[in-house]
């Protein structure tokens, strides 16, 4: 892999597995610097362990997303560290309950929503600076098919996507004039811990994985990456424009 994020900074959050490993460690052979971030310190050095060894480097940061002290405090941490935050790859997230909406609990919707949603927006609240200080700063924010679906028993995990987009594009139009760019990103059915627990009876071998995602988000989260405001469709390979009422 050629080294397109070379001396860049990258913060992805639930970096320790599926998705967000895939992501740092292809960011890391591009190039980039990793700030991990994740709840298991023992994946986290496992992550380590395997980004020095293909000759990157790595800023570890065990935390809990509904921590909201330790992200406000994230970002002036890394900007007086390294004076900007080139990557944002908001990847952590949660499933919540499969269940009518009649019958999910006050704390599950509270907590899926924390996680999904409120979690992302103190991490832009928290990181804007510093993604502004970059000379290219990328966002990437991760959604789901299931925002548009809305299919039943999905309530909870499909909403908190629905707005995640709007969260992505909102902070893509107040950033229009500046390096900043977002992008949102539709991984489509992964071989994942999430997918199992969605589709226990789904045969994984069937699903791409997220080593096969990986390189696209390299590339979205590439200086020379110049959309804003749209959504990345794995699945099909393509850019969508989202549809905007009349």
């Amino acid at each position: 892999m050629s080294k397109t994020l070379q001396g860049r900074i990258a913060l992805v959050t639930g970096a320790s597995r599926g998705i967000g490993r895939a992501a740092a460690l292809a960011f890391a052979e591009a190039g980039a610097h990793i700030v991990a971030l994740a709840r298991t310190t023992g994946a986290l050095e496992e992550l380590d362990d395997e980004i020095r060894a293909i000759g990157g480097s790595t800023t570890l940061v065990p935390l809990d997303l509904s921590d909201a002290g330790g992200l406000e405090k994230l970002g002036p941490a890394l900007l007086e560290r390294w004076g900007k935050l080139d990557i944002l790859l908001a990847n952590a997230g949660m499933l919540g309950p499969l269940t009518p909406l009649g019958h999910a609990t006050e704390k599950e919707w509270a907590k899926t929503f924390e996680i999904n949603v409120t979690a992302n927006w103190r991490l832009i609240k928290s990181l804007d600076p510093a993604l502004r200080a970059s000379e290219a700063g990328r966002v990437i924010l991760m959604s789901s098919g299931a925002a548009h679906k809305c299919t039943a028993y999905w309530g909870p995990y499909s909403i908190s996507k629905a707005a995640v987009e709007a969260l992505g594009r909102t902070y893509a139009a107040e950033t229009a004039t500046t390096p900043v760019k977002v992008m949102l990103v539709n991984p489509g059915p992964l071989r994942t811990r999430m997918r199992a627990e969605a589709m226990p009876g789904e045969d994984p071998k069937t699903l791409k994985t997220p080593e096969e995602l990986a390189p696209h988000l390299v590339r979205l989260a590439s200086p020379d990456w110049m959309e804003s405001g749209k959504i990345f469709d794995f699945p099909q390979g393509k850019v969508l424009t989202p549809q905007m009422p009349a």
